[in-house]
């Protein structure tokens, strides 16, 4: 799942699905709600929970000003580009390997990225939806019936088994673990 894709939001209050969209979408649906909550909200590119901070202002209502201070610390590398240091710990022979590569270490090694990238995009794919499905799963339905049951068919890539298994979840449940997953039965 790309980076680039905007995070979208979805909202369950108990098994019900309540919010869904962006952030201050979501925030908005939620001010309009008269329940007090509590609720749960999941990104939808992960399926992890998130904590949502209800008293964040409206994006038209925050102060812009920080956001654009040209007097900030310049970063290592071409932070405009989106580069971003870090550190690799690799033995000898690889820091020398890439050290003979044209363009120099950063190069090859993005790369060695890249390609790994291109390889395994199925197979990322697959791991993805099934582990945003999961982290889904384990936050909303951990004591539902046959949940052991359908990790299992999740991530033996078994869509009709876990179809099946999920069949008497509440629907709102049931609707969102099959759109975390799809990615993942597609390219099986």
């Amino acid at each position: 799942m790309s980076s680039d894709t905007p995070t979208t939001l979805t909202v369950f209050f108990g098994f019900q699905r309540v919010a869904q969209g962006s952030k201050a979408e979501v925030l908005d649906q939620l001010r309009r709600r008269d329940d007090p909550g509590p609720y749960l909200v999941f990104d939808d590119q992960t399926g992890a929970q998130l904590d949502l901070d209800m008293r964040e202002l409206p994006p038209e209502l925050r102060d812009h000003e920080t956001e654009h201070r040209d007097d900030a610390p310049r970063g290592v590398g071409r932070p405009k580009l989106g580069v971003v240091a870090r550190e690799v710990t690799l033995l000898p022979r690889h820091w020398d390997w890439l050290g003979r590569q044209p363009g120099g270490a950063s190069v090859a090694l993005r790369k060695l990225v890249d390609d790994a990238r291109r390889v395994n995009a199925e197979r990322d794919i697959v791991r993805a939806a099934q582990e945003a499905a999961y982290r889904f799963m384990t936050a909303i339905a951990g004591n539902l019936p046959g949940f052991e049951e359908a990790t299992r068919a999740l991530f033996a890539g078994e869509e009709q088994r876990f179809a099946n298994l999920i069949e008497t979840w509440p629907a709102d449940v049931r609707a969102h673990l099959q759109k975390l997953s799809a990615a993942g039965w597609r390219t099986q």
